[in-house]
């Protein structure tokens, strides 16, 4: 059992009521032969888009010709007041520059010292969880935000400042949909763009208290008493082409996306692969059975095959970005339509993952699709939770070693069942639950324990 799709339409409307749509679900809002179809053209007076979902135009999009398919303009600007310059929005030589400096602190060999964050994370939101039933949404937004903060500015999030920055990304969360009229009309350079009062207002705050980290990281850096965090990695790794470090104006635009991706997504992920794993008790016990010899070491993780398993469905299920917009850069022809110069390009990881030509039983909860070879395929060629070529997410593997532990460390302690009602999942900045995500939480019995 899993919470069914969104009910989609194939009518035809306005653009203007297409609009309003993808502001109150754009889930629900695209028609039901995306999951299906390879290609799919909308064209109207003022917007002309393409779905791509055969995995040879988003192998040329992501892969092969990525600077001809730069990020659009219109995702920049409806982002603009959060993450400013930061690399999630930025092209061309700026964005490249970016990830000269930003990657090293995210090689694979480096990831095991952000292990003490994630575990110390992680056993704080079970010790903080109570039995009985709960949305796990807010418990999840709060523990990958905690990872966040230890991993980058090595505090927890009961510190005062991380609190607010937290707290802030929620009303942040609340007031920004994922497609605006920024993103989706071509808007005219000269008019600003119609960002809502509360996401303006909301984006101001969290820079703010970001400019502050920033700042007080910067003197510590400079004083050599700043702990060896992926703050401060970041902030003194020159640009190898250029020996340029980042300002601390840039660095508010990078750790802005770093809270975004790394907050909002992990903690979308979590909520959406604990449901399944309460809808779906023999997995749960599995992973339980698993969880049991966990050890905080990169070993241990490794060792978590079935639970790996598990959250990589939920990454499929429910990927946390449920659509990609990039934009044609010059004239070109896919699947022998032409498709113009600034045409946008939509990648929708949620139809692509479900996709009926691409994946057995696609709406199906099956883990152990993972382990056999036809499989194999598909996660080549459709499975996008962090997009992919030059462009790929820095932090996944980061993002796949939090998922686990948490999911590892909460199936432990605690025995899940669904809750009252059955989550919506709806699109906001992140794909979330219409009203939360409802568990029930019991105490796990350990097997050594006395009865």
């Amino acid at each position: 059992m899993i919470p069914p799709r969104p009910r989609t339409t194939e009518g035809k409307g306005s653009v203007l009521r297409l609009a309003r749509a993808f502001r109150r679900d754009l889930l629900s809002a695209l028609p039901e032969r995306l999951y299906r179809a390879w290609m799919a053209e909308f064209r109207s007076p003022l917007i002309h888009s393409f779905v791509c979902n055969d995995p040879a135009l988003i192998r040329l999009i992501l892969r092969d010709r990525p600077g001809d398919f730069p990020k659009s303009n219109r995702l920049r600007a409806g982002l603009a007041p959060l993450l400013g310059e930061s690399v999630f929005v930025t092209n061309g030589d700026q964005w490249a520059a970016q990830r000269r400096i930003i990657d090293p602190a995210f090689e694979s060999g480096r990831l095991h010292q952000t292990l003490p964050a994630i575990f110390a994370a992680a056993d704080a939101l079970v010790a903080r969880l109570r039995p009985g039933e709960q949305d796990i949404e807010p418990e999840a937004s709060f523990a990958a935000a905690d990872v966040i903060f230890r991993a980058l500015f090595s505090m927890p999030i009961e510190h005062a400042t991380a609190a607010r920055v937290f707290a802030a990304f929620r009303a942040h969360q609340n007031a920004q949909p994922v497609v605006n009229l920024a993103a989706l009309l071509p808007w005219p350079r000269w008019l600003p763009h119609p960002h809502s009062r509360r996401t303006r207002r909301s984006a101001a705050e969290i820079r703010g208290l970001i400019a502050g980290l920033v700042a007080g990281r910067m003197t510590a850096i400079r004083d050599g008493t700043a702990p060896d965090d992926l703050a401060t990695r970041i902030m003194t790794t020159p640009d190898p082409q250029t020996g340029r470090r980042f300002s601390e104006a840039q660095m508010v635009d990078q750790v802005a996306i770093f809270f975004l991706a790394g907050h909002e997504t992990s903690a979308s992920a979590l909520a959406w692969a604990l449901w399944l794993l309460a809808a779906h008790p023999d997995w749960q016990e599995a992973v339980a059975h698993e969880a049991a010899a966990l050890t905080p070491d990169m070993a241990g993780v490794n060792a978590l095959q079935t639970t790996r398993a598990v959250f990589r469905e939920a990454l499929r299920l429910y990927p946390p970005v449920p659509m990609m917009v990039r934009e044609a850069a010059r004239p070109t022809v896919m699947r022998g339509r032409p498709v113009p110069q600034g045409a946008q390009l939509v990648l929708s990881p949620w139809h692509l993952h479900r996709h009926q030509r691409l994946w057995t039983d696609p709406d199906a909860f099956d883990p152990g699709r993972w382990s056999r070879p036809e499989t194999r395929a598909s996660a080549r060629n459709a499975f996008l939770p962090f997009s992919a070529g030059e462009r790929a997410c820095p932090g996944a593997g980061l993002a796949m070693i939090e998922g686990v532990v948490m999911l590892a460390r909460l199936t432990a302690a605690f025995q899940l069942s669904p809750g009252a009602t059955t989550p919506v999942p709806a699109a906001r900045l992140t794909v979330r639950g219409q009203d939360g995500i409802p568990i029930r939480l019991s105490p796990r019995i350990r097997r050594d324990s006395p009865a």
